[in-house]
């Protein structure tokens, strides 16, 4: 071989050499690196605590895990130090680190933190009242809000025995309030169903007319059916101002009335508010949109309204203009 052949041997040689040479380092650093971590992973308390109490799992399962142990330990225990549900640090918000095992293997699984456990109970707590065309001053009523006087004696009294029973299971008809303008009628309906609130009961408050007009806009759409579906099956019902508009023939019998009749299979409570009483209202209900008159579909709507509710009659000053 030439001089410069061997000259270019051994250049190779000093390179090829370097090279293992550095690979060997690289390879030292990262099992040094490996053996760190793996001390660290493994003298966490709680991954301490995990394995004394699970000696079936092996020492070669444990190396095979360690990914899933690191991921545990660097994860936020102590949800107590967050300060709400958005500052959470882990990887999925709201939910904790737990470590199991499953057929002697290490499982890494997420449970939901108590923070995301009060969160989800204050949205839960929220949709149980759901209000249709209603005031933000209604769905915050309170009981203890509700002018008294003798002339609301009567309906605070029904109100109380309601309530009292739905403390053990819903009961099955709701209350008629009837009385005139602005005595507060509507604002009891709201009182009630933060009441049922706190008792884990829903209930759906809906402004009459303007359900009306929300369900014949609906049937361009073909969601007629869906909406009506809703209201079937909330625990409580409330139909505020009923009587306030009159009704299409069609809304009567085929939208409320099949409301009222699947409540009243289902023994469900429904609450009303009118300006009539009930007498009155089937009058009312007689007189279509068209002028015809149609007391016997009347009545079997006010037939089902007396299944599912009780009359009370609401006095007093108009609160309106007080």
């Amino acid at each position: 071989m030439s001089k410069r052949g061997v000259s270019m041997m051994k250049r190779i040689q000093s390179t090829l050499a370097s090279s293992v040479e550095k690979l060997m380092n690289e390879r030292e650093d990262f099992k040094t690196r490996h053996e760190e971590k793996k001390r660290e992973i493994l003298e966490h308390p709680a991954i301490v605590s995990f394995l004394d109490k699970h000696p079936e799992i092996t020492e070669a399962t444990i190396e095979k895990r360690l990914n899933r142990l690191y991921e545990f330990m660097s994860q936020s225990h102590q949800c107590e130090r967050c300060n709400n549900l958005q500052s959470c640090p882990n990887l999925v918000q709201g939910r904790t680190p737990v470590l199991q095992s499953v057929n002697d293997d290490i499982h890494l699984s997420y449970v939901k933190c108590p923070k995301l456990l009060a969160y989800e109970k204050a949205v839960k707590h929220d949709r149980l009242i759901r209000g249709l065309y209603m005031p933000n001053e209604i769905l915050k009523a309170k009981m203890d809000n509700v002018f008294l006087d003798p002339n609301r004696a009567e309906a605070i009294t029904a109100i109380d025995q309601f309530l009292e029973v739905a403390k053990k299971r819903l009961p099955q008809r709701g209350i008629f309030f009837s009385g005139p303008f602005g005595v507060g009628k509507t604002y009891l309906l709201g009182a009630v169903a933060n009441e049922l609130q706190s008792l884990n009961i829903s209930s759906t408050l809906i402004y009459m007319p303007e359900f009306v007009r929300e369900i014949q806009s609906s049937i361009s759409d073909n969601t007629v059916q869906e909406k009506i579906d809703v209201f079937k099956d909330v625990d409580v019902l409330m139909l505020d101002d009923i009587g306030a508009e009159n009704l299409s023939a069609w809304f009567r019998d085929e939208v409320l009335g099949a409301i009222l009749q699947h409540r009243m299979m289902e023994n469900k409570p429904v609450f009303f508010t009118s300006n009539y009483t009930m007498v009155q209202l089937e009058e009312v209900l007689a007189t279509t949109t068209r002028g015809n008159v149609e007391k016997v579909k009347a009545g079997r709507i006010m037939e089902r309204i007396k299944q599912l509710s009780t009359e009370v009659i609401v006095g007093g000053k108009n609160l309106r203009h007080s």
